[in-house]
């Protein structure tokens, strides 16, 4: 396990503890950074879908501390160091373990942010947009973050087939964030 450290630029500084076997282990990457950075906040209902250890829904809760945070992942040590990460930075955050949106059958959310698990296969990608729609309030939005040249051309096409609308609200080095709203 190593620990590693997340300034945003309201110079607060959040501190995570990174198992092995899961995503981005001993690093905070790249396409994360630019997620927190640069995702547009437009309502109070959050979900991290894929939320590995636990970056961007602790740091997004501590930056808007109104939000209601809901994070999950299919790793259980994922959602087990969210939690305690969560905790190391007094986020008051839900963390559930589950496949897709199975931990969120009844719930709605004006935000759904991700950095999808690319190295899972097209198919897995893919499935996590398709049902984002289902699990939007009207006007919520999916943010996605990818490398446009390592499968972020298939997302955004994707986006755009399920949301009927999608926009790139960020480039840089390679990565972008694509966002669609539910109309």
């Amino acid at each position: 396990m190593r620990t590693v450290s997340f300034k945003t630029r309201s110079s607060r500084t959040y501190h995570f503890q990174t198992p092995s076997g899961v995503f981005s282990f001993g690093e905070i990457d790249k396409a994360t950074r630019i997620l927190i950075e640069h995702a547009i906040i437009d309502g109070l209902r959050l979900l991290d879908l894929g939320c590995g250890y636990g970056v961007i829904g602790v740091v997004l809760k501590g930056e808007y501390p109104d939000l209601e945070v809901f994070m999950s992942d299919i790793n259980s040590r994922a959602t087990e160091f969210a939690k305690i990460n969560a905790k190391n930075n007094n986020a008051n955050v839900i963390v559930k373990q589950g496949a897709f949106y199975e931990p969120w059958e009844n719930e709605k959310f004006d935000m759904i942010l991700m950095n999808p698990p690319m190295a899972a296969g097209k198919k897995v990608v893919l499935r996590m947009i398709a049902e984002s729609i289902e699990h939007l309030n009207q006007n919520g939005s999916l943010q996605v973050v990818a490398y446009h040249n390592k499968g972020g051309s298939y997302v955004k096409r994707a986006m755009m087939e399920v949301f009927k609308n999608v926009t790139d609200i960020h480039k840089e080095g390679g990565i972008r964030i694509y966002r669609s709203i539910k109309v």
